[in-house]
């Protein structure tokens, strides 16, 4: 369902199966028309998080405006992502895409199939490196804190900006 106004929304892509720089490019060229992308950070590849034993990922975060509706925008990405090559594995395990909405304007969601702003943002640096390269003073509903001041609280060591040549 599509409200009348335009939101700004931003989204978190993973990706450590296949060709990854691939699956990140796939997965913003079907945004369209439903998610009109404003901007993209760099692409970093990053340690896996939760479960270690996987190869690394490739991470990005895109600025967008939608007109969806925070739950038609989720089931709009899950259908991205299957779409790109996404199959069901385990939690934190491999993937071809995952596509996390990170914000959507300032609201916050706390349903049992949608949490806004997603809930381990503020802990999670391979997300937080391209979310300030973006929007370092977006501030964060639930904490009042700025994407800066969540990055300064986390270790980034092994965040590395990605350059296939």
């Amino acid at each position: 369902m599509m409200t009348s106004t335009q939101h700004i929304i931003y989204l978190g892509l993973g990706t450590n199966l296949g060709n990854r720089q691939l699956n990140l490019r796939t997965a913003v060229t079907l945004f369209s028309p439903k998610v009109t992308v404003i901007d993209q950070s760099p692409i970093y590849q990053t340690p896996p998080w939760g479960y270690t034993e996987q190869a690394d990922f490739l991470n990005q975060v895109i600025k967008a405006e939608t007109k969806l509706r925070p739950t038609a925008l989720l089931r709009y990405l899950k259908r991205i992502e299957k779409r790109v090559g996404r199959t069901a594995t385990f939690r934190w395990g491999p993937r071809e895409i995952d596509i996390d909405i990170l914000f959507y304007a300032d609201r916050v969601i706390n349903t049992r199939k949608l949490t806004i702003p997603h809930p381990r943002l503020h802990q999670r640096a391979f997300m937080l490196v391209p979310l300030a390269d973006l929007a370092p003073d977006l501030a964060h509903p639930l904490t009042g804190q700025t994407i800066q001041q969540h990055l300064a609280e986390v270790d980034c060591t092994e965040i590395e900006n990605f350059n296939p040549d």
